[in-house]
């Protein structure tokens, strides 16, 4: 049995593991990145492939009476739920709908925007080092409407989120069939965010993160988190093959399944999961996109395998079976606006996102364990908040000024 000496050893190889990973090794560190599956396989595969630098503010729990009344039915295509799911969903979603009250929110938005307004130049760094940047295509995206009080809504909104440097035009739709002329003509106008990076490829860029780490230095192993155990004042972690991978610090960056390993070690985070489906469908003679598109609670997103139909968020238990309802409903919507042909696959792809009640990732050390380190916790902006993440906690664990104030992301909070 080999043992392999490391100064950190990142557990979880998605785009927040990677981004970290690459960070430290940047900064002369030795780090070694374990996973179960090879890089970006889990969560970061199926996302709608947006860097997105408009999400200025968070998700915040539904609070209106005509909006809770409307997910109660569960019949809606952005949010379903399992009634098995709700009894252990019911501290976390409490405290995410208290944490929504708007004096609150204000000011979770105010600490979340410190992340979102470096995640494009973040993502633009990594990928000119990674030789990647023509992944990311500074296209934005489309949001279509079909009712004026909506539009509306979200016309005031995208006003407010021009304070905090986030551009968008609004779209007649006129304008919108100009430039998606293979949409239908139902809609009565659009909003074009224009700062968010569309990437037709999301597994493809996280690939090329990681493989700028193992050109650093960096090294990859296929192997079990859980295996994590103390050495001294430091880790080690098993690999697949039988090896031993030691290092001073550990990281975990395992998404929704990062608190089962922290809770070995007395860290037990208030996680829950948001799922969500992702399919794949050609395109029916030449149409296609030039964009993602989000309308009717879902995205349809350009990429190299064909339109991708991604959905909003699904609760339920960890252990349940894939239920891609949100699809089925989604996919007559779907095919009345965009001509889509077969599917791709023969069944959906589902991944877990990992949300905090406070709507927050938890980045930094973890409570009374020292050389333990966290980066998990970012909801619906793994994939958006990975290299600013990396960065962040590579500058915490080396010594270096933060670029972010990172208080409010701190695990002891919890």
């Amino acid at each position: 049995m080999s043992t392999l000496q490391a100064d950190v050893v990142v557990l979880g190889a998605g785009m927040v593991g990677v981004s970290v990973a690459v960070h430290l090794q940047k900064r002369g560190m030795q780090v070694v990145m374990i996973d179960r599956r090879h890089p970006g396989e889990e969560t970061s595969y199926g996302n709608g492939g947006l860097v997105q630098r408009e999400a200025v503010f968070p998700h915040p729990f539904p609070r209106s009476v005509a909006e809770l009344r409307r997910i109660a039915r569960n019949r809606s295509v952005d949010a379903y739920y399992h009634l098995s799911a709700l009894p252990g969903l019911a501290r976390p979603l409490f405290a995410y709908w208290r944490n929504s009250e708007p004096r609150r929110y204000a000011e979770i938005a105010a600490q979340w925007i410190t992340l979102i307004a470096t995640c494009a130049g973040e993502h633009q760094t990594l990928a000119e080092e990674a030789g990647s940047t023509a992944l990311l295509r500074p296209v934005g995206f489309i949001r279509a409407y079909n009712d004026a009080a909506t539009l509306e809504a979200d016309l005031a909104k995208a006003e407010r989120a021009r304070d905090f440097g986030v551009n968008s035009v609004a779209l007649t739709p006129a304008k919108l069939a100009e430039m998606e002329p293979h949409l239908s003509n139902g809609f009565i106008g659009a909003l074009h965010w224009t700062d968010p990076y569309a990437v037709n490829d999301p597994h493809a860029l996280t690939l090329s993160y990681a493989a700028l780490f193992e050109r650093l230095g960096g090294q990859f192993a296929i192997g079990d988190a859980t295996t994590l155990r103390r050495n001294g004042a430091g880790w080690r972690v098993t690999a697949d093959d039988g090896s031993v991978v030691e290092a001073e610090d550990a990281i975990v960056a395992l998404g929704i399944w990062s608190g089962g390993v922290t809770r070995h070690f007395g860290y037990m985070p208030p996680l829950f999961g948001k799922r969500g489906y992702h399919l794949h469908f050609k395109p029916r003679g030449n149409a296609g996109l030039t964009r993602p598109v989000a309308s009717n609670g879902f995205l349809l997103a350009p990429m190299r395998q064909g339109i991708r139909l991604t959905t909003g968020a699904e609760f339920a238990r960890g252990a349940a079976q894939p239920s891609p309802v949100q699809l089925a409903r989604a996919e007559p919507i779907a095919r009345s606006i965009f001509p889509l042909g077969d599917a791709v696959e023969p069944a959906p792809w589902m991944g877990v996102r990992p949300c905090t009640p406070d709507m927050l990732p938890i980045i930094g050390r973890i409570p009374s364990q020292p050389h333990l380190w966290g980066a998990f916790g970012h909801a619906h902006q793994g994939f958006t908040l990975g290299p600013t993440t990396g960065r962040l906690l590579a500058e915490m664990m080396t010594g270096d000024a933060p670029f972010v104030d990172p208080s409010p992301f701190r695990a002891d909070r919890f």
